[in-house]
């Protein structure tokens, strides 16, 4: 497939830190606070999922060098497996990624009925509101490539600045926790290795994603340096803003008081800028969600593309309109995200079966790599290609803590 739009490494970067940040930062650190027992595991837990990430980050940035594709997860289990195999994987994936989506944006109308909190809502009006952000940019989507990631900078550049709003709370110890919290290194025994496990499966959720942005791989320029480059540079942002973040969080909220918050990063700008900050910033997060719904808008259609171009879906999903837009594969993956919201209203629900499917497709993707390297899989006319330093260390520990973690 041709795009006339090529993607360039800023443009991979902002994809990638989309991909990864959605709202799971501003919700899922009260999840791995409850799962943890002390705030030395909740520490713990988010730097080893760092370390994951960053295992993570460097195998897909080989495996997207070696093998670029217009939705490149179908196509790389097709290669390294059978076409049966990746028509079934790709489905776990596919039904796993509707569910992330759909978790996400309910994190959104959370934010969004916290903005205006004489509404009360209930569950299913906030589901209704989830659709509606969704079916505002399956609409953006039909737009095309070019528009869709002009949008996604923007929202990006947006959820960023409040990523850093929270970080700036850090050097306002006026406004930090009353009782200082100590944090030193847990005694690992049974007890400690399980609440770190368990806080481990929202920690994953929130640092996943980047692995997507392989699907890109024909429209991005020179994608044996760029895809590398755009992968590794977003998930390294993450890194450093995640782990500020939740400093933050527990410096202003308390360890104990994070475990039962609702709303974290609105309670922390609440401190810093009064109610109405309060209610501005949760404003704001609802639409800096509607940049992860963007970007999981962008990359899952480009797989169900693949999957049609190999023959394992009929035609109509590969077919495009004159702005290079599968309407078919978005209308497809769109209405399944609605169906999830319809079943599983609430994001407890969604997180360990999002998790569950996820560890699965992310074991057998990365496991790729190996066989890329057996067979020396390189792209046609690729002046470099991209390998990382130290395999297989990085691709084995990202598999055993993803067990680990299933």
């Amino acid at each position: 497939m041709q795009s006339e739009h090529k993607l360039k490494v800023y443009s991979i970067t902002m994809i990638t830190v989309g991909l990864v940040i959605g709202l799971g930062i501003f919700r899922t650190a009260t999840d791995s606070a409850q799962a943890s027992l002390n705030p030395g595991i909740y520490f713990s837990a988010w730097i080893l999922g760092g370390i994951i990430a960053i295992c993570g980050a460097l195998t897909f940035a080989e495996i997207g060098s070696r093998y670029p594709n217009t939705g490149g997860y179908y196509q790389i289990f097709a290669y390294a497996y059978h076409p049966a195999l990746a028509f079934a994987l790709n489905c776990v994936i596919i039904i796993s990624n509707a569910a992330a989506l759909a978790g996400v944006a309910l994190i959104g109308s959370e934010y969004l009925s916290s903005a205006f909190p004489s509404w009360q809502l209930s569950d299913n009006a906030r589901s209704m509101i989830a659709i509606g952000s969704i079916a505002l940019f399956y609409a953006v989507n039909l737009s095309g490539l070019k528009i869709s990631s002009r949008i996604l900078n923007v929202l990006m550049a947006i959820k960023i600045g409040i990523l850093l709003m929270l970080i700036f709370s850090l050097f306002f110890p006026h406004y930090h926790h009353p009782v200082p919290v100590p944090i030193q290194f847990p005694e690992w025994n049974g007890d400690s290795l399980s609440s770190l496990g368990a806080a481990l499966i929202a920690i994953c959720f929130t640092y996943g994603g980047y692995q997507q942005a392989i699907n890109f791989g024909e429209e991005v320029d020179r994608p044996s340096h760029t895809l590398p480059r755009g992968i590794i540079s977003g998930i390294l942002i993450v890194l450093v803003l995640y782990l500020l973040v939740n400093i933050a969080y527990v410096k202003v909220i308390g360890f104990e008081d994070l475990k039962s918050a609702k709303g974290v990063a609105a309670i922390i700008c609440g401190k810093l800028f009064g109610e109405t900050g309060q209610y501005l910033i949760a404003l704001l997060l609802f639409f800096a969600v509607l940049a992860y719904v963007d970007v999981m808008l962008l990359t899952n259609p480009r797989v169900m593309f693949a999957m049609s171009r190999d023959g394992a879906l009929p035609n109509i999903f590969k077919q495009q309109n004159q702005k290079n837009v599968f309407v078919a594969s978005l209308s497809v993956f769109t209405l399944l995200v609605i169906v999830i919201l319809f079943f599983a209203n609430t994001f407890e629900k969604l997180l360990g079966f999002t998790m569950f499917l996820d560890s699965i497709g992310m074991v057998f993707a990365s496991a790729t790599l190996f066989i890329f390297r057996k067979n020396n899989v390189e792209p046609q006319g690729a002046n470099s290609l991209y390998k990382m330093k130290l395999f297989p260390l990085p691709t084995i520990i990202f598999i055993i803590c993803y067990l680990f973690v299933t």
